[in-house]
């Protein structure tokens, strides 16, 4: 059975087996200098959840990403992993070359953008890369890549249209205002190209606006 076949046979099978909620609420992420690592991500402007002391031999820093529903924990005696054996771990961004320029800004050691040489998700390690976004700027194909201290390896991610089923159809959401505004542009390029088609100014402009943010957000077919 090929991937597509499966892709398909998974998306029509989850609704049905679907029990209860299951959200990813943290990631720990195993560090050997706890205030190394606080002020690290601190300096990436996330946010500093908790940092809570319990003894001599506990401790427990949360942090989370602007806009992401999910949190980052390390500490002393959190986890029994090895520090810088956290690996692969995806942000995801709307655009990949400005979030790589804010890291380089905060001094952050980041790889230039990169896309796999398959075209979809990127090989182990910095096998098969290739320089620069992917050609088409297609969704879930553009990366960057960084590490803490401790080598835990972080990626940038740009997502700007998510796979069918990925998203809710009836729930728009944005996470930021710099998500929205990336949306926003483009779907004012898009509806550039939809004027330049019917070959006037679209009155009706913000209806077009939101069916296209809403179903490039879904993965459904976009407005022509």
């Amino acid at each position: 059975m090929g991937n597509t076949s499966v892709q398909s046979e998974a998306m029509v099978r989850t609704p049905a087996m679907r029990t209860a909620d299951m959200k990813l609420e943290v990631i720990v992420v195993p560090v050997s200098d706890v205030d190394r690592a606080k002020q690290f991500y601190g300096n990436l402007g996330w946010r500093l959840d908790a940092d809570v002391v319990t003894g001599d031999d506990f401790r427990v820093i949360q942090f989370t990403p602007p806009g992401s529903p999910c949190s980052v924990i390390f500490g002393k005696n959190v986890t029994a992993a090895v520090p810088g054996t956290a690996q692969g771990l995806h942000l995801i961004v709307s655009d990949v070359e400005a979030a790589r320029a804010e890291l380089v800004k905060y001094g952050v050691d980041v790889s230039e953008v990169f896309h796999d040489a398959g075209g979809v998700f990127h090989h182990a390690g910095e096998n098969a890369r290739l320089t620069g976004p992917h050609p088409g700027h297609r969704s879930y194909a553009s990366f960057a890549s960084f590490s803490d201290p401790d080598g835990n390896g972080w990626l940038f991610q740009e997502v700007t249209a998510r796979l069918p089923g990925r998203i809710d159809a009836d729930e728009t959401l944005f996470a930021s205002s710099t998500d929205l505004e990336a949306a926003l542009r483009r779907a004012a390029a898009a509806h550039g190209e939809h004027e330049k088609r019917i070959g006037k100014h679209d009155d009706d402009w913000p209806t077009w606006y939101a069916a296209y943010m809403v179903s490039e957000q879904a993965g459904r077919p976009l407005p022509s």
